[in-house]
């Protein structure tokens, strides 16, 4: 029997297959930074415990940050332990570096991202300061204008 030159059909779905695989890679290739960024920080928040974790959307409203996200850790302690704990994750695993205010005194631990601004507090601290009501209510605010 002679084989030479006979072609198996192929499935007729196995270009749009291809073609589907390599959009859906374009798109999360696109995402990828910022959606990235921000798992890793709920991520990283998340497996040290952080209570009340809020992620806020700052995309079109503010120029500082495209998100922000509030946390609080039970006690001084453990504000530090999760604010140096996602610094060392976000360099190791993105490369860059963070900047960080307030770990001295462990009550309220900004961590500026880049990309995303992360506010770690302790419970009293956050309960005063209410920093997500003056942003979800800005949103909101603003949209109304």
């Amino acid at each position: 029997m002679k084989t030479e030159g006979t072609k198996l059909p192929e499935p007729a779905n196995a270009v749009k297959d291809v073609t589907a695989t390599a959009a859906v890679k374009t798109a999360a290739t696109k995402e990828k930074p910022a959606a990235g960024l921000l798992g890793l920080v709920l991520n990283s928040l998340n497996s040290d415990k952080a209570l009340d974790v809020v992620p806020i959307d700052l995309a079109g409203k503010s120029e500082m940050a495209d998100h922000m996200v509030i946390a609080s850790g039970r006690s001084s302690r453990q504000v530090v332990a999760m604010a140096e704990k996602l610094a060392d994750r976000v360099k190791a695993d993105m490369g860059r570096p963070c900047r960080m205010e307030g770990k001295d005194q462990g009550d309220w631990v900004l961590i500026d991202c880049g990309d995303i601004v992360v506010h770690i507090f302790r419970p009293e601290v956050r309960e005063f300061y209410q920093l997500e009501k003056m942003w979800m209510n800005g949103a909101q605010s603003a949209a109304k204008v």
